[in-house]
């Protein structure tokens, strides 16, 4: 039952939310009104007290203001550049992350019974785990049947004996919790090796904070700064190499469905992201790539699963993880959260075994309860779940938490018969756990009040050996339209999750963590191999986006201008074109067929599989972007990520009508040309001036080296310098048009064109000032000390031996031998550099002939 917005608006001020809201789906418990809906769908009970608060303080406008927030909350998880992949989405990689408008309110009585249970919970978990790669007195003594630990793919026999460092394996483990009908919570699932949530409830909580700044005051909502801090703390101290500890954050990669969380979860804490390929094992200890060398590693947050950690010792084919890491592991060099191992305890399967091995490792009895499950491999178990499978839930034992649920109660008879055929054929594969009517809360979709189910997820966090906590707050996950199970995976939303507290609000922050001023002076951004290599292309995509861009945009003017039959411009133009991917190999120049020519020019702007042209670049660029967005600004990313959909949608609005102009394509350039200046700017003042920017720096002015001095070579070459629409075409390539007027009037002789374009030390744009920039970048990059030039930048020639007229001078054939000479030492000088510093910085391979044992 739905709410409509117009039944709102009686008053601008909302009076009696308990009129309005529609109550849960009969046999739900109500989160709004914190009792189960009545079975005659009467809306008798008022808010609870909790809720009633909540909607008191919405503010002056109540209920006719959502619509305004809800799109406040829209602008900010894209403008945030906040997403998630939904697996079964065939559409693209990212999607926005979805966040509903209203939290789900804990109250502290309720809250008190979660904590404690899941405090007592992660110490079962935790002691599991120390006996399974211990003793075995759960398995010998049949607490646990050997199939579920040894026969899960979870369980990591390279690792049996081995005591992690810190004495503790469990750091973060999330449990899934759902209420019954009659407001109690149980525990649905548990993750325990690479958890997802801690960076999105973060996200979600400063987004909806800001939206009800009122009422998350007077709820006294409790804060989470302070367990994101004793994670951390407890992690440098466990790593036994304390405040001096490095911890690094461990991730698949860009194209993983929750990596934005891991870029914000590192920057959030501190942590430097680290891919697989940044990390190497030498002397059974953990070492991250730099491009100053190898680093130590002290502790390693994991956010992929354990199968992927060591090709050497687990998958064979994984690309993410690192060789050897399993040997530092048991050598004891590294901390890993979590330990390696704890898939097992994912099984739904395993939930069912919890109440006895609590009382025999604890001596306590659970106190939150696991939802009823029975492991068919167990035949007393399967003869009790096979008569109720239309009322429960089928799950694989083997399958990890929330994978391949089925609902009985929407199975025909003849269904429920095959999977009972199925269970009885393979019992150990599935698990059988009780319905559990999910509560619901109030949503606020198109404009109307709407109950939805929902799953809180909850984070324990080790603040110390054998320590832990539970995070104030979670990941409220509410299932989409219809549907029983509240799932991301399965297009579901999520919600802030709001904790009160009786007490005072804690009031810490990570901004307000104090470190002595000479610690502070001392600490450097760690620049990873990969991140240096990945910000060095982007400086080169990003330049030569813009100089393929203005290329593209020159060819189109020139081609439809007063010079038009002005064949050595046709000439130049078309031999950059061709070298530059901006027409196909076997498209005739201008000077043969100038219409086919600028044709094939237009329709490959945004051809991305024959051609690599503009729209290659702009790719390029974004994809070296993305794999080092946790450095780059979110307006930075933001600028990214708009050029390249407003120039693709501007190359397919063109071409839809199958007559895509030339007029059409110069607008759609000269738009990107502003994006890609804004990218310059960004780059250029919004960016630490570490050694990674100073290799973005390289990498653009390599690049811009590269190509102008190549451009004015074959401008030489084709006789072009020598023409008058082909002079002021070489000077607007070098975007240097206004510059020239300026100082050389209408002068078109080559002593000037030479004077600025090459020359000249004060313009940015000539190659004197680009190869001098290059060599300070450099002789940076190396720190040596001033005046000298390090060997790496010896390649680049050296502009201070450049005179006017050497390079002015003609031989006897009328070649400028001397000017065309220089500009192809230069262009090779750029090809070399390139892979010198690709030796240097980003292979490593000094020390290949070392094995990860030595």
């Amino acid at each position: 039952m739905d709410t409509p917005i117009e039944s709102l608006f009686d008053n601008t001020r909302l009076h009696d939310p308990a009129a309005l809201a529609p109550p849960a789906a009969v046999g739900h418990f109500d989160e709004l009104r914190s009792a189960v809906a009545p079975a005659d769908g009467r809306r008798a009970q008022p808010l609870a007290p909790a809720w009633a608060k909540f909607y008191e303080h919405l503010g002056g406008a109540g209920f006719a203001d959502l619509d305004g927030r809800l799109q406040d909350l829209a602008r900010q998880v894209r403008d945030n550049g906040i997403t998630y992949n939904v697996y079964a989405d065939a559409g693209g990689p990212q999607r926005p992350w979805s966040l509903d408008l209203f939290p789900l309110i804990v109250t502290p009585d309720s809250w008190r019974r979660i904590e404690t249970g899941l405090l007592q919970r992660v110490r079962l978990l935790d002691s599991i785990l120390a006996d399974v790669y211990g003793p075995q007195q759960v398995l010998a003594r049949n607490l646990l049947p050997p199939a579920l630990v040894q026969g899960h793919p979870g369980y990591l026999r390279p690792l049996h004996g081995v005591r992690p460092a810190g004495d503790t394996f469990l750091h973060i483990a999330a449990f899934d919790l759902a209420r019954d009908p009659r407001g109690d919570w149980w525990v649905v699932s548990q993750r325990t090796q690479a958890p997802s949530g801690l960076g999105y409830l973060l996200e979600n909580r400063l987004i909806i904070s800001r939206l009800f700044p009122q009422a998350f005051s007077a709820l006294k909502v409790q804060r989470l700064a302070s367990t994101y801090r004793a994670l951390f703390e407890g992690l440098c101290t466990m790593s036994g190499a304390g405040k001096d500890a490095r911890i690094v954050l461990l991730t698949p990669g860009p194209y993983n469905e929750t990596y934005f969380e891991h870029a914000y979860l590192a920057r959030y804490l501190g942590l430097t992201l680290v891919e697989g390929s940044d990390l190497t094992v030498r002397d059974q200890r953990l070492y991250l790539k730099t491009l100053h060398g190898l680093e130590p590693v002290h502790g390693l947050l994991k956010r992929m699963d354990d199968e992927f950690l060591d090709p050497l010792e687990l998958r064979s084919d994984s690309r993410l993880g690192v060789p050897g890491l399993l040997q530092a592991i048991r050598a004891g060099n590294v901390l890993v959260a979590n330990a390696p191992g704890s898939g097992f305890l994912e099984s739904p399967a395993l939930l069912g075994f919890l109440p006895a091995l609590s009382r025999e490792l604890l001596g306590e009895e659970l106190a939150l309860p696991s939802i009823p499950s029975w492991w068919c491999g167990e035949r007393a178990a399967m003869d009790a779940a096979l008569p109720q499978l239309a009322a429960g839930v089928i799950k694989t034992t083997y399958g990890g938490a929330g994978s391949g649920a089925v609902l009985g109660r929407h199975l025909a008879p003849r269904e429920l018969d095959e999977w009972a055929g199925r269970i009885v054929r393979d019992p150990g594969e599935h698990t059988v756990q009780d319905y559990l009517p999910l509560s619901q809360m109030p949503t606020w979709k198109d404009r109307r009040l709407t109950p939805r189910s929902l799953i809180l997820r909850v984070f324990a966090v080790s603040d110390g050996p054998q320590s832990w906590r539970i995070l104030p707050g979670g990941l409220t996950r509410i299932a989409g339209g219809t549907l029983e199970i509240a799932s991301m995976q399965r297009g579901g939303s999520s919600a802030d999750t709001w904790v009160m507290t009786d007490g005072q609000v804690d009031p810490t922050s990570l901004l307000r963590h104090q470190h002595p001023a000479g610690e502070v002076a001392l600490r450097g951004r760690t620049v990873t191999s990969r991140s240096a290599e990945n910000l060095f292309w982007l400086g080169r995509y990003t330049e030569r986006t813009e100089n393929t861009a203005r290329l593209a945009r020159l060819a189109l003017q020139s081609l439809n201008g007063e010079d038009q039959g002005a064949q050595p411009l046709l000439a130049w133009l078309g031999e950059l074109a061709s070298e530059h991917g901006l027409v196909l190999p076997k498209v005739p120049p201008p000077t043969l067929s100038r219409r086919v020519f600028e044709r094939s020019l237009v329709a490959t702007l945004a051809d991305t599989e024959r051609a690599r042209s503009v729209g290659f670049n702009l790719g390029a660029l974004r994809s070296a972007a993305s794999a080092v967005r946790e450095r780059l600004s979110q307006e930075h990313w933001n600028l990214i990520v708009k050029a390249q959909q407003v120039f693709l949608r501007g190359c397919r609005e063109g071409a839809a009508d199958g007559n895509y102009s030339p007029v059409e394509a110069l607008q759609v350039l000269e738009t990107l040309s502003g994006h890609t200046a804004a990218m310059t700017g960004a780059q250029a003042d919004r960016m630490m001036r570490d050694d990674g920017w100073r290799l973005l720096s390289t990498g653009r002015h390599l690049e811009r080296l590269g190509f102008l001095s190549s451009a004015l070579a074959a401008a030489f070459e084709t006789g072009a310098v020598h023409h008058e629409a082909g002079y002021e075409a070489v000077v607007a390539l070098f975007d240097s048009t206004i510059t020239f007027h300026a100082q050389y009037q209408q002068r078109h002789d080559l002593p000037a064109l030479l004077d600025l374009l090459v020359i000249d030390r004060d313009n940015p744009r000539s190659l004197a000032w680009v190869a001098q920039t290059l060599r300070g970048r450099l002789a940076r990059l190396e720190g040596t000390a001033p005046g000298q030039v390090p060997g790496i930048a010896l390649t680049v020639p050296d502009p201070r031996g450049w005179t006017l007229e050497a390079l002015s001078a003609r031989k006897g054939d009328g070649r400028h031998a001397a000017a065309i000479e220089l500009l192809e030492q230069c262009a090779t000088a750029a090809y070399q550099l390139s892979d010198a510093l690709g030796a240097r910085y980003f292979t490593h391979s000094v020390d290949a002939r070392f094995s990860v044992g030595a």
